[in-house]
């Protein structure tokens, strides 16, 4: 029997700081079974957002300082699928490679109420993605 490759899936940010973090820790909880998710920015800050790491704490028990760091897109393998936070990132022109953005609004420098917006938005696409994905 052969074992499947499962899919690769970057999630791409400016600064690879909060939603390309959170919509990473998000999908390995959800797309873990089939998927291989990754973040990364054009360029970086030098570490997550400390409001976004805060509140995935609260509000999943996950730790993103644990396993999660900034890093360009030069620093992830080849992604399946590229998805642009909605930062007006230019995402790299790969043939056959399909690429979605999903237009959030960056959090930064607002209230917990925002963040928790954002992170919930991106969990509605991430289970969305999982739909989609499934086979």
């Amino acid at each position: 029997m052969v074992k499947k490759e499962k899919i690769k899936i970057a999630f791409i940010c400016v600064h690879n700081s909060c939603r390309s973090q959170i919509a990473e820790a998000l999908g390995k909880k959800y797309l873990s079974s089939f998927c291989d998710c990754y973040s990364a920015g054009t360029q970086v800050k030098p570490r997550i957002n400390q409001d976004a790491v805060r509140l995935m704490k609260e509000l999943y028990q996950m730790d993103m300082e644990q396993d999660q760091h900034p890093k360009l897109l030069s620093q992830i393998p080849e992604a399946d699928i590229y998805v642009s936070m909605g930062c007006n990132v230019a995402c790299p022109t790969i043939p056959g490679k399909r690429v979605e953005n999903w237009g959030l609004e960056d959090p930064t420098g607002k209230d917990d109420q925002s963040f928790v917006k954002v992170i919930r938005q991106i969990e509605e696409h991430i289970l969305d993605l999982r739909k989609r994905l499934s086979f």
